[in-house]
């Protein structure tokens, strides 16, 4: 079983286009009031970065583990 990694999505970047909202295949993701993805199905992410791979803004990355964005 493949273990989940932590994602990170900077609001401050994020637009709310809902690429990664559409494009997630496990519809990991669902929207906020502003139209900002929220992870909301964690658990059912399989790591495959297309939300990070498409993201047009660069808000969402996956960081190693013990690895910490300021």
């Amino acid at each position: 079983m493949k273990k989940n990694r932590r994602k990170e999505i900077d609001y401050v970047l994020c637009k709310g286009c809902g690429i990664c909202v559409d494009m997630c295949p496990k519809h990991v993701f669902d929207r906020d009031t502003l139209g900002k993805p929220i992870v909301a199905r964690d658990e059912d992410c399989i790591v495959c970065h297309i939300c990070e791979l498409h993201c047009p803004d660069f808000a969402i990355e996956f960081p190693e583990e013990g690895e910490k964005n300021d």
